[in-house]
């Protein structure tokens, strides 16, 4: 049984900075390229931030290029992302998801491409 638990939300003044963790179990973590999305209440579902396998190659939201760092831990089956100069507009429930390495990068920012989700972790920006 897949699981993905995350963990790091919390609510920060805007400008401060937060690292998300998402730790997995069930299946080769280093088999599957790993995702962070974030939704907000009447919305879809939004892409954040993607990294293959082995993390060389990442893949980011124009709205928090510059800003947010994923990163991957295969050893300990966890990944991460660090978020910095967070703005208010960043307040959302932040999830982690695993899904297929072959995934065009013209799809990876599509929750469909991915088949296991995390619970999700809340993060609220003051401002």
């Amino acid at each position: 049984q897949v699981q993905l638990v995350e963990s790091g939300g919390g609510l920060v003044q805007a400008g401060a900075s937060l690292r998300l963790s998402c730790a997995a179990s069930g299946r080769t973590f280093s088999d599957y390229a790993m995702g962070w999305f974030r939704q907000t209440p009447g919305k879809e579902r939004e892409f954040v931030a993607r990294i293959s396998t082995r993390g060389d190659r990442t893949y980011y939201a124009d709205s928090v290029k510059g800003r947010f760092t994923i990163a991957r831990d295969n050893p300990k089956n966890t990944a991460y992302l660090q978020m910095n100069s967070l703005k208010p507009k960043d307040t959302a429930v932040y999830f982690c998801a695993s899904g297929s390495r072959f995934t065009a990068v013209s799809d990876m920012n599509r929750p469909e491409k991915y088949d296991y989700w995390g619970q999700g972790t809340q993060v609220t920006v003051s401002s």
